[in-house]
């Protein structure tokens, strides 16, 4: 069952997705001479812990002048759990028409609903002054409700788009200045979300129908076919383009259709003469 290879990046991009809401702050600060000066939070994924460390280890004369600077924001995964409440049903098949069929006329995706997932994701921000912290968190609540929608695509082959749901789930506030009056001041705010994605399996790709026969019958337990029809496509271009290639947008074509008594040889039983 398991063991066909197929990988949509839909947590890749669900979580780039995520950062991105963010990679815009913006904070101002007052410099020497009394103008505004605007500072663009930088944000980067990882744990914050690492950046905590960063910031906390003693730099050598060498780094002095590339110590780490502050505010600064991280994000992270930090879990996943399957979302019962978003649940489809499992044996549903989704067919959806490419938008460019001129490479492959005819063709048609097939898939199976997508599952919801729900990846738990934590910001952290890391900041020297309360106000520096507090300009941030300004700019971000106020886009949750508490809840805001991502559009992501999240299948190239199909053109599938989704609204991924980012919720807001709780903030928490620590303050670590424990050290000399001398050392860095280091203030984190940590901000906990819940992206509502979903996960999709393999795509099929599968054609139109070409061609159908229906065979007639009066008993279909004792008799055999009696009277057959075939519709089938054809190119009516000059030279004609092969049933299977025709592209129904650009090319020339019509429908065929025959009967046939194939049960005896006297057509004129049925009125096909």
């Amino acid at each position: 069952m398991f063991g066909r290879y197929f990988y949509h990046s839909i947590f890749r991009k669900s979580i780039l997705s995520f950062g991105t809401l963010f990679n815009n702050i913006v904070i101002k600060r007052q410099g020497n001479s009394g103008t505004l000066e605007s500072v663009r939070v930088p944000i980067k994924y990882g744990p914050t812990q690492k950046f905590l460390a960063i910031i906390a280890a003693e730099p050598e004369s060498a780094r002095a002048n590339t110590q780490m600077t502050l505010p600064r924001m991280s994000f992270e995964i930090k879990g996943l759990q399957y979302d019962a409440s978003r649940k489809l049903p499992p044996t549903t098949l989704a067919r959806i028409m490419p938008e460019d069929n001129e490479s492959n006329p005819g063709k048609q995706f097939s898939q199976f609903l997508p599952v919801p997932y729900n990846l738990n994701v934590e910001l952290g921000i890391i900041t020297k002054t309360q106000d520096d912290g507090l300009q941030i968190l300004e700019q971000i609540l106020p886009n949750f409700h508490p809840s805001i929608n991502v559009s992501i695509q999240v299948i190239e082959e199909t053109g599938e788009e989704r609204d991924i749901a980012v919720v807001l789930n709780s903030i928490d506030y620590s303050d670590n200045y424990e050290a000399e009056i001398s050392e860095r001041r280091t203030i984190l705010w940590t901000l906990s979300f819940t992206v509502k994605t979903y996960l999709f399996g393999p795509v099929e790709v599968q054609k139109d129908i070409r061609k159908a026969i229906n065979n007639y019958r009066t008993d279909i337990k004792v008799r055999t076919p009696e009277l057959r029809y075939t519709a089938e496509v054809e190119s009516t271009d000059e030279p004609p383009v092969p049933r299977d290639e025709i592209n129904p947008d650009t090319d020339g074509w019509t429908v065929r259709e025959t009967y046939e008594d194939v049960f005896s040889d006297d057509s004129q039983f049925f009125g096909l003469d």
